[in-house]
């Protein structure tokens, strides 16, 4: 699959987090919520449909995945959802005036290792924007020769490790969708680390 092509499909790991998401649905009516790399946009589109006030985003680059986003939002009778041109790493006018925000979810975006870095400089902007904001994110497990542990403690962040059992993700089909599969899915919440001294 080209580069260019990874926002046209909905993967799996976008399940999971729609299943996360579904499971805290009492939760979500009035959070900010903005989702990155949102492609099909299926976890944002769960959240909106929750209640919450959903901003879809996605590379300014690549504008076939922003019409994706549009063309889902039309498609679940969410016309006002805003879809924003917001490319990794890239401070922009476009992140610099983002409303406050109080989730930000991003399934699959740890996909290629060399995005990792400017993904978390772009979360880290994010969460000392909105300090009590959290990233909530799913990833496929492909190697076991990278890890963003040191990334997450270079930009003061940390992680918590969310079992796919506690919101009923342990199976290979969810939600009559057999995209999870065999695949190993990992959840992760990730915040602001705390300083020495607060």
């Amino acid at each position: 699959v080209l580069d260019s092509q990874y926002g046209m499909y909905v993967w799996p790991c976008a399940v999971v987090l729609a299943q996360y998401l579904w499971a805290h649905r009492r939760s979500l009516p009035g959070k900010r919520v903005l989702e990155i790399g949102a492609g099909v946009s299926l976890p944002g589109v769960v959240a909106a449909r929750c209640g919450a006030q959903v901003i879809l985003s996605d590379s300014e680059e690549l504008p076939h995945c922003l019409q994706r986003c549009r063309s889902s939002c039309l498609m679940n009778r969410l016309p006002h959802v805003p879809v924003l041109g917001l490319t990794w790493g890239r401070v922009s006018s476009e992140l610099l005036s983002l409303a406050p925000i109080d989730i930000i979810l991003g399934s699959d975006v740890f996909f290629d290792p060399k995005d990792f870095e400017d993904i978390l400089t772009t979360i880290y902007f994010l969460l000392e924007k909105n300090p009590h904001a959290q990233f909530w994110t799913t990833y496929q497990v492909r190697s076991a020769d990278w890890s963003i542990e040191a990334l997450l403690y270079r930009w003061n962040l940390k992680s918590i490790s969310v079992p796919l059992h506690s919101f009923g993700a342990d199976k290979e089909h969810l939600a009559s969708s057999s995209l999870p599969g065999r695949h190993t899915i990992e959840m992760m919440i990730i915040s602001l680390a705390q300083s020495e001294g607060t």
